[in-house]
């Protein structure tokens, strides 16, 4: 994108020019995820708890065709009380087009973390990750594609339940993508803290994370981390309770015919209604602790790279 290049806050701009920690967001949320107010009660939230733990949030969003890297309070509000059919949905694909119509609109996983990584930020916050839908095998989350082609570190709460977690997996395996497990040893569900599916390995510290991305970095591979963080227990539901919900939901939109892009914000908004508010309790709060995480695992790496930079264990082999 040499004749369009990326509009950087002010914060963020001087943090990255100091080596300090920044955490990308993406704003999907903000559009698609959550109903006014409680998107901009996320997205403020998310935001807060990056700058406790002593880094930078650059929320990432498209404002009239110009890739946005850190908005302003006021960019927040813009796009969390604007019609959702307003606000493209912008995925690697869309971002030529939301840019060349001067376009509005709302970075998903992937269209987040190609703008993160030309921005030069490596650590991304979410809540959890697109992947294969269940029943609709064919349907696979341009997430996990970029996942395996992207180096920046996504930490999230797995992939969303309401999708086909082994199959997920599977597809990640394929990718080359890492699953790092923090603090656990299965895959987080999302609303609930265990799928009961292994990870690749368990980690204890931002500062293992942060190791794992060196050795990738030193290796010169081009595939993202996925760390995946456990809901908070006390927000948790519990994994039946979960399970009986999505079942319905995903029901409900094929008996609507609901498909495509439609499909995930339908049933997560069907879900809340069935769970009594529960689920997006645990969605608001597995967001936030992600973004705490996040934040230190940026801290981690940016007190990494005051060392000088290690050599390739390839370097110089034939």
């Amino acid at each position: 994108m040499t004749d369009c290049p990326l509009v950087f806050h002010p914060e963020v701009k001087a943090a990255l020019a100091e080596g300090r920690p920044v955490v990308a967001l993406e704003s999907t949320l903000i559009t698609h995820g959550f109903a006014y107010p409680t998107n901009l009660e996320a997205a403020r939230a998310m935001e807060a708890a990056i700058r406790r733990e002593g880094a930078v949030p650059a929320t990432i969003a498209i404002l009239g065709g110009r890739i946005t890297v850190g908005l302003a309070d006021g960019e927040l509000e813009y796009l969390g009380t604007r019609p959702r059919e307003a606000i493209r949905k912008c995925s690697r694909r869309d971002l030529p087009i939301a840019v060349g119509r001067g376009e509005d609109a709302a970075t998903t996983v992937a269209g987040t973390m190609v703008v993160a990584h030309k921005a030069g930020i490596e650590v991304f916050a979410t809540g959890g990750i697109g992947g294969v839908h269940r029943g609709h095998p064919f349907d696979v989350s341009a997430d996990l594609t970029e996942l395996g082609r992207t180096p920046v570190t996504v930490v999230c709460s797995g992939a969303k339940s309401i999708l086909d977690l082994p199959l997920t997996l599977e597809v990640l395996e394929t990718q080359g993508v890492p699953v790092v497990g923090y603090g656990t040893d299965t895959l987080p569900a999302f609303y609930s803290c265990s799928s009961g599916l292994p990870v690749d390995v368990r980690v204890e510290s931002p500062e293992e994370v942060a190791a794992i991305v060196q050795a990738r970095r030193a290796l010169g591979l081009a595939h993202a981390i996925l760390v995946t963080v456990p809901v908070p227990a006390k927000d948790a539901l519990p994994r039946e309770e979960a399970e009986a919900a999505i079942e319905e939901a995903i029901r409900q939109a094929d008996a609507a015919g609901v498909v495509g892009k439609d499909l995930t914000p339908f049933v997560l908004a069907r879900i809340v209604e069935l769970t009594a508010g529960r689920s997006q309790q645990a969605n608001v709060a597995l967001l936030v602790n992600n973004a705490c995480v996040a934040a230190r695992i940026a801290q981690a790496l940016a007190g990494s790279q005051a060392l000088s930079p290690k050599k390739s264990p390839f370097a110089g082999r034939p």
